[in-house]
């Protein structure tokens, strides 16, 4: 069992960097960048999770900070997937990677098999569905990769990615503003963290019921330009948030051609109404997210197989090249964890700008032989007592638990930290080969000098929290509380 450094103050915290990095109350200096990557960095992150206020808070700021220093960066994706409609590069399907848990470690291993591909085309997302069962806020998952990208020496950008911020169809048909200002102040939330990738998803509300294409994507795409519009109002100068949009809900039926067309000519006017109501021209869309035939987590048979899927990839490469039509970088594959590994290939092949993987990752850690059995039995017990009603008429235990998993990530996190550290290198180094295997297959090997090439360092100023300045001025600073988490169920 791994002890956990959580500072009680910060003089605390002060006391662990003393030598090693020179706090002030709104800059930060590295004197010995060795101690900060093998030993600072490690209770840093630990305290941006589980800390309360306000060290939280500061640890996630100079880990934040930090990271530019050290040669890794927050960064949008925008310019790179722009590029590729342009032919700059092709044949490179970004992995986009949802992490629900253990977090640090988990894209620590996957900078790892990056490095050894040489490749820089990899994004971590968290969709806002997920923040409330794995209880990870925006800062806090920013935070965690870029302590990863500190601790394995990455240099270059770090991509995170707000996935499916989402429109709640049952909400939005509530109280339609104030969803949209939810999502809104989520966007704005994950910005301020260091996301400078953000997916909206406006898909639910697609009204299939209504007679022409253009008539069923109306709502999407005032929705999606709208979100544009704030991004683009509140992203850091010098930044292109990459946005991305949806047309169709995974799980529904096959996006085509002409919804993407319908979708886009709408949204060109949308944005140009938004241009003209903030008197100044908006950057758009760098990609579209639709479905191919995928579902989200997938489907466990009750003999505990996955059903298999059946991606239509002529489909996903003629919207790829749709998509280049209108400058965007490419078509979106979500669901992509259980098509048959042997399949990814066509992904690069058909020119899918980004693919969305979870599950995968989430079963190899929760059914890898390392997981001590005491644990997992105590998840299982959990998930029954506490989600039991989540159940489907006529499903098995093995269906019920390979749905259900997912809500332990929140509940069992400390526990999953705690892990003696040969238990933790066991089940990383599974999902590190897991990670490898991808990126080949994705074809985002040696995709390292056309990132150089496309992303650049851009400096943004991030203010200190207030209370280090006035720790450091000696001053009684009142204690915080454990964040908050909005519980969503729906979306991989």
């Amino acid at each position: 069992m791994t002890q956990l450094m959580i500072w009680s103050d910060l003089p605390a915290l002060f006391r662990a960097a003393d030598g090693i990095a020179r706090l002030e109350a709104d800059g930060l200096e590295i004197t010995d960048e060795a101690a900060f990557r093998s030993r600072l960095v490690d209770d840093l992150v630990v305290n941006a999770v589980f800390a309360d206020d306000p060290v939280r808070s500061v640890a996630r700021w100079i880990l934040r900070v930090a990271a530019p220093k050290l040669g890794a960066y927050p960064a949008s994706i925008h310019d790179l997937y722009i590029s590729a409609a342009t032919g700059a590069y092709k044949n490179a399907t970004a992995p986009a990677m949802n992490i629900r848990g253990l977090s640090y470690e988990t894209m620590r291993a996957a900078f790892r098999a990056a490095r050894a591909l040489d490749a820089k085309i990899l994004l971590f997302e968290l969709a806002r569905s997920e923040m409330g069962y794995t209880q990870q806020r925006p800062g806090e998952y920013a935070a965690c990769a870029f302590a990863a990208a500190i601790k394995e020496n990455w240099r270059g950008p770090v991509f995170v990615q707000g996935d499916h911020y989402q429109v709640g169809i049952k909400k939005y048909a509530a109280d339609p503003e104030g969803e949209l200002a939810a999502v809104r102040d989520l966007i704005t939330e994950a910005i301020n963290a260091g996301y400078y990738n953000i997916d909206v998803d406006a898909s639910t509300i697609v009204d299939l019921s209504q007679p022409t294409l253009r008539d069923q994507q109306v709502r999407n795409s005032a929705i999606t330009a709208a979100m544009t519009a704030h991004i683009r109002e509140i992203e850091p100068r010098g930044i292109t948030v990459s946005v991305g949009g949806e047309i169709g809900e995974v799980g529904h039926r096959n996006s085509t051609v002409e919804d993407l067309d319908a979708f886009m000519g709408l949204y060109t006017e949308d944005l140009g109404k938004e241009s003209r109501r903030l008197g100044k021209d908006l950057t758009g869309l760098s990609k579209v997210s639709v479905a191919t035939g995928t579902h989200h987590g997938g489907i466990i048979l009750p003999d505990g197989s996955m059903q298999d899927v059946a991606v239509d990839f002529q489909v996903l490469a003629d919207l790829s090249v749709a998509a280049h039509g209108y400058g965007l970088g490419g078509a979106v594959q979500h669901g992509a964890s259980t098509v048959p590994m042997e399949y990814f290939n066509l992904f690069s092949q058909a020119n899918a700008v980004e693919v969305h993987l979870a599950s995968a990752f989430q079963t190899i850690f929760f059914e890898h032989p390392a997981l001590p059995a005491a644990l997992r039995k105590d998840i299982n017990d959990y998930l029954f007592a506490n989600h039991g009603g989540d159940r489907k008429p006529g499903q098995n235990d093995t269906q019920f638990l390979y749905g259900a998993l997912k809500h332990a990530w929140g509940p069992f996190k400390r526990q999953l930290w705690e892990m003696d550290s040969e238990t933790r290198g066991q089940i990383m180094a599974s999902l590190e080969e897991r990670f490898s295997l991808i990126m080949s297959r994705l074809g985002v090997a040696n995709s390292a000098a056309i990132v150089d090439q496309r992303v650049k360092l851009v400096d943004v100023h991030v203010p200190a929290p207030a209370a280090l300045g006035k720790a450091l001025r000696g001053e009684a600073i009142a204690g915080g509380g454990k964040e908050t988490h909005d519980l969503h169920d729906e979306g991989e």
